[in-house]
């Protein structure tokens, strides 16, 4: 019998500010996804070009201090996409009108992950790599072991 490969999710910048940010209307979602990273059901990815944005978010709303140790729990937790030309050039010629929302496809596309994780699937417009909302993404994986 095959070993279940753990799958690959690109996180969007959106659901890692949930949880950092303990934004209440959505954390419950996002921390699960962000909880079974650490459990190991999945392999969460930020691209690099995210830490800049993440980092000035959570300081202008909890702080310079905050925002040094949720970049630094970012670098501990996820496996970091770099962004090269090469990404930066591909986002260029995908269709979403927000370069934003492009480089994270183009990350997606260039690392071959499994799916972005968004809260915000309407900025990723025919996007070859599957996009899907922090529940889609758990309701992919296998249950979690007992006693886990």
């Amino acid at each position: 019998m095959g070993e279940i490969r753990s799958m690959n999710v690109l996180l969007d910048i959106n659901v890692v500010l949930d949880v950092f940010l303990n934004r209440s209307e959505f954390l419950a979602d996002s921390a699960a996804v962000v909880q079974a990273n650490h459990e190991g059901r999945l392999i969460a990815h930020v691209s690099a070009a995210s830490l800049p944005t993440i980092f000035y978010i959570v300081r202008r709303n909890a702080g310079l201090e905050r925002a040094r140790l949720v970049v630094i729990e970012c670098l501990n937790s996820f496996h970091i996409v770099p962004v090269a030309r090469s990404t930066l050039e591909l986002a260029c010629t995908l269709p979403a009108p927000d370069f934003e929302d492009n480089l994270q496809m183009a990350c997606g596309i260039e690392a071959q992950m499994d799916a972005l994780v968004t809260r915000d699937p309407t900025g990723y417009p025919s996007s070859s790599v599957p996009v899907m909302l922090p529940a889609q993404a758990m309701a992919q994986l296998a249950p979690k072991p007992p006693g886990v």
